[in-house]
């Protein structure tokens, strides 16, 4: 598929199916583009495709199985929409970094395809605003999700998950005071799964179903 170039084309790239639950189009908005006037459109659409399926289908219809709805906080960067939100201090990694994590369309230093989404699980606020426990929902993924990389946030512990071909199997809090890895990228997870990090989680989340 061609980089569109029209309105059409734009409309027809946003209703390419990512997965049973995600379009394309869900995860073109950007504050940054709409602020600055730029395009958020991904150069090479089918390597953008490829990896955005691989990340809904393997990590947000599994997430939004387990736990219902979730919110898409920012998706797709194009190279420029990154290079300016980076530029202007908008919390946006160098290009360098984001490649196969928010710009689905360009491969890593290493050659890799990826893509990273900014979500949130909303079955999980009410829990963590009363608990401030991020690590819940980032212990559960771990022991489900063949997810690359996390980082989670302080607003509503909002978090990047991320796929790559070859996952690096990261977790990293940016939620005071405890700021830093929980997982650093290759190590093994320790004590394998976790189930007694989220069990209080989930006995709120089935019980207020």
């Amino acid at each position: 598929m061609r980089r569109p170039g029209s309105v059409r084309g734009l409309e027809e790239l946003g209703r390419v199916r990512l997965s049973r639950s995600f379009f394309l189009r869900d995860f073109l908005h950007s504050e940054v583009a709409s602020l600055y006037g730029l395009p958020n459109v991904p150069d090479d659409p089918d390597r953008a495709i490829a990896a955005g399926r691989r990340l809904c289908e393997d990590l947000l219809e599994p997430l939004a199985d387990a736990f219902g709805r979730i919110s898409i906080r920012s998706g797709y960067r194009s190279a420029e929409v990154n290079r300016v939100c980076n530029a202007r201090g908008h919390n946006c990694a160098r290009n360098e970094a984001d490649r196969a994590r928010h710009i689905w369309d360009a491969p890593d230093a290493e050659g890799r395809t990826g893509a990273m989404a900014t979500v949130i699980v909303n079955a999980f606020i009410p829990y963590y605003e009363r608990t401030g426990d991020w690590e819940a929902i980032a212990w559960w993924i771990d022991d489900h999700l063949p997810y690359s990389e996390l980082q989670v946030f302080p607003r509503y512990a909002a978090f990047n998950i991320g796929w790559r071909e070859v996952p690096k199997r990261s977790i990293y809090s940016y939620v005071p005071p405890r700021r830093g890895w929980l997982r650093r990228p290759g190590t093994a997870a320790g004590g394998g799964p976790h189930p007694e990090r989220y069990a209080d989680f989930l006995t709120e989340f089935v019980r207020n179903k």
